[in-house]
């Protein structure tokens, strides 16, 4: 399935997003299901009895049921995440400035909730910095609660994928050694537009990336090239803490192409940066000034 989460009259839902008659449509699992819980989180934690009723709610519903996402606002899917948890050098193109090696752990920072926006809403920039930066990754949500699990057992606690943009300020990043100040100004975590379940994607570690800024392409990889697999992280981290449903981890981000001549290196207000991951879909941002979209 392709969850979404959705603002309609002031109310955030859950639903399930499918093509009816060649356009988007969204079904609202909890209006369709009463038994349906009616955020991500809770939706998540209900585990698989959740996913067959509202995969029964898909097959039954009428044609009258669907919205048109044209008339509701995605939100990201995963609103209101417990844990933000972020890997950094991960590819093998992109594994430290000085390094020849990749590093023999995962290295792992914190993103704050605040950060959390979704497709189509504005990337904003403060006047604090003028070093905005993107990062395009996979990121996996979590579906049931995990402590010390195997990895051999690890993907039983995947719940689905999205795309995740890991917005960065360099200059606020690069102050100290310590990564999470220059990653948690506020809309620097786009996610979406969809949570596609597991079972839609059995192999994440083929899945093309590509990101562009105005069109023009500034990352491509393919998931493949990951150093830590997704089941490693999973146990890694669940050594450590408790993953709860809907705690995401954002798996890292590959190198970045050189700009074009003449271009910024950095994200300006006016820019759109969009990322695709295969079988997902696309992530849509427009960049702005904070006094032209204040939070």
């Amino acid at each position: 399935m392709r969850l979404v989460t959705f603002a309609l009259d002031g109310q955030e839902r859950i639903g399930a997003q499918v093509e009816r008659s060649g356009k988007p449509c969204v079904l609202d699992l909890n209006q369709s299901h009463s038994a349906l819980p009616v955020d991500m989180n809770a939706f998540l934690t209900a585990g698989e009895p959740a996913r067959v009723m509202a995969r029964r709610a898909l097959q039954e519903a009428k044609e009258s049921a669907f919205l048109n996402e044209a008339d509701i606002s995605l939100t990201a899917p995963v609103p209101h995440p417990g844990k933000i948890l972020c890997l950094g050098h991960n590819y093998d193109d992109h594994i430290g400035r000085d390094r020849t090696q990749p590093s023999e752990f995962p290295i792992f920072f914190c993103k704050t909730a605040n950060t959390v926006t979704g497709p189509g809403a504005p990337i904003v920039i403060p006047p604090e910095t003028a070093k905005v930066d993107f990062e395009g990754e996979l990121a996996v949500v979590i579906g049931r609660r995990a402590r010390r699990i195997a990895e051999k057992d690890a993907q039983s606690c995947v719940a689905g994928y999205t795309i995740f943009n890991d917005v960065s300020a360099r200059d606020y990043q690069k102050r100290t050694t310590q990564w999470m100040i220059g990653k948690s100004f506020d809309t620097f975590g786009p996610m979406g537009p969809v949570l596609i379940t597991a079972d839609e994607i059995p192999e994440p570690h083929a899945l093309d990336l590509v990101l562009t800024l105005n069109g023009v392409v500034r990352q491509k990889t393919n998931t493949g090239r990951m150093i830590f697999t997704i089941p490693f992280l999973i146990a890694y981290l669940s050594a450590v803490m408790t993953l709860e449903p809907g705690d995401v981890i954002a798996t890292g981000t590959p190198a970045r192409m050189p700009p074009a001549p003449g271009a910024p290196e950095f994200m300006r207000p006016g820019d759109i940066v969009r990322i695709t991951i295969e079988k997902i879909g696309e992530l849509a941002n427009p960049v702005t000034a904070e006094k032209e979209n204040p939070r």
